[in-house]
């Protein structure tokens, strides 16, 4: 640190004798006096050091300094004249050289400028880069979902975990399936008088397997259920409830183990079509045949039915027909991946695989996969197999009409919907004001294009749900309210 420096005493004689002369300190330019700087006075500057001591003696007994004197820590001004015997000494102690003292201590401090050395660019790009690291690191605590894959409503207790987002553009399937797999069955029945092989989920700790109704009817009447967890262990299972209506059924091991991997159903009402989407089944007898593609189409209405007899527009909607609003893939099923899971890309069932599209059949009858697979969302899965665990059997809810394949006209627009051809006494259409000619286009905001497709929606519901449906009357669209009963 630079130190200030006070100039050695004069040694002129004649000075030193001069009792009314002043003492060697120069004289403190009105330019720096307060009232313009407006600076108050520093005692002692922390960033400097004090010089050593300097002792100016009290002047003797009876001297009375001027009012205008300056404090005893201030050096006499050139105008202080001390009375007799009162001349000041010289300052004692080492003088510092540089430049000289001030006169009072009113004088402004001297300002040190301290060049620093500014960082190297190292430095420079280390902090950058620390900035970004907690930036970053503070949004994604905020905001979790922008580093990992939204976790989905989990609708049933299941335990198999949610699968990361991958760091690339594309979804990791590889950890999607060695997270899920554990969860997927494969089902073989015997009954007594055919055989068939089909896929299953885990739906519950105490064994309970979710599956295709047509996976297990051969054996309503008689017959052995045998399942294959994705470890090859075999157990035996049995019938807990099924529904033909929605082509879904929940077998239940005998003596399940204490280990089993539960598969976790999230909800399909936030499904959009070009979703990636993965299917685990046996197909052809093949275990755990993992295929991937994406959603093709939603609330696809798709009959499934031990005839092929459904050629008549008019449908009833209290009819038995297995008629369900299908999630469309075109993931590679056949069949015996039927009753298996179908898995989002956090490794959630979003649906059960259940048909196929085909254009012609094998030499063996069976027919093959061109793209064109169906699943049973799981929202409408989860509420039967609850259903079925419960008491053995599934309750739909009935609109109470007749419809036929229709168009209606709208100003000029022209829609397809079901027209109402009649409407059953005391149902809930009945009293919601619904009458024939009515043409119902929408339901809970979602088109109908068919009756198949109007049957599908309503099935969704249970007795005594409410549900917005939208009608086209006299060229005029209004919205109804139905209780399902």
């Amino acid at each position: 640190m630079t130190q200030p420096h006070i100039p050695a005493h004069d040694a002129d004689p004649a000075r030193d004798t001069d009792a009314a002369s002043t003492p060697s300190y120069p004289q403190r330019s009105t330019a720096q006096d307060y009232s313009a700087t407006q600076e108050q006075p520093v005692a002692q500057d922390a960033t400097r050091e004090m010089p050593s001591a300097t002792t100016i003696p009290t002047p003797p007994a009876g001297t009375v300094p001027p009012a205008s004197a300056p404090s005893a820590q201030e050096a006499p001004s050139a105008q202080d004249t001390p009375a007799a015997g009162g001349t000041y000494s010289a300052p004692t102690g080492e003088p510092y050289g540089g430049y000289a003292a001030p006169a009072s201590s009113e004088a402004v401090a001297p300002t040190v400028i301290v060049t620093k050395k500014g960082p190297g660019w190292g430095a420079l790009l280390g902090a950058m880069l620390l900035t970004i690291g907690l930036t970053l690191g503070a949004v994604f605590y905020a905001r979790p979902e922008m580093l990992r894959a939204s976790t989905p409503t989990n609708l049933n207790g299941g335990t198999v975990a949610a699968v990361p987002a991958s760091n690339s553009s594309g979804t990791d399937w590889t950890a999607v399936a060695a997270a899920v797999s554990p969860a997927v069955v494969t089902i073989q029945t015997q009954g007594a008088s055919s055989s068939g092989t089909g896929s299953g989920v885990i739906y519950d700790a105490q064994g309970d397997i979710v599956t295709n109704y047509h996976v297990i009817s051969s054996v309503l009447t008689g017959g052995q259920i045998q399942v294959t967890l994705a470890d090859g262990r075999l157990y035996t299972a049995r019938v807990v409830g099924h529904d033909k209506t929605t082509d879904l059924a929940v077998i239940r091991l005998d003596n399940p183990p204490s280990d089993l991997t539960v598969a976790r159903f999230a909800t399909s009402a936030n499904l959009e079509v070009g979703a990636a989407v993965m299917a685990i089944g046996a197909p052809l007898g093949l275990s755990n045949t993992v295929t991937t593609g994406i959603v093709s189409a939603l609330n696809r209405p798709v009959e499934v039915s031990m005839d092929e007899e459904s050629s008549s527009q008019d449908s009833q909607a209290s009819s038995d027909l297995v008629v369900t609003n299908a999630i469309q893939i075109d993931a590679s099923i056949n069949p015996g991946n039927s009753g298996g899971p179908l898995f989002d890309a956090t490794g959630a069932v979003i649906g059960i695989n259940s048909s196929i599209k085909s254009l012609s059949t094998s030499s063996d009858g069976q027919a093959g996969s061109i793209g064109l697979g169906f699943a049973i969302p799981s929202d409408l899965v989860v509420s039967v197999a609850d259903q079925l665990i419960a008491t053995g059997s599934a309750s739909h809810g009935m609109l109470g009409v007749t419809v036929k394949a229709a168009t209606t006209t709208v100003g000029s627009d022209t829609y397809v919907g079901a027209e109402v051809q009649d409407v059953s006494s005391g149902s809930g259409a009945s009293a919601a004001g619904i009458r024939a000619g009515d043409v119902i286009i929408k339901v809970e905001g979602q088109e109908v294009t068919s009756p198949k497709q109007l049957i599908g929606y309503v099935r969704r519901y249970k007795a005594g749900d409410t549900v917005t449906m939208t009608i086209v009357r006299d060229g005029q669209t209004q919205d109804v309210s139905v209780t399902i009963q």
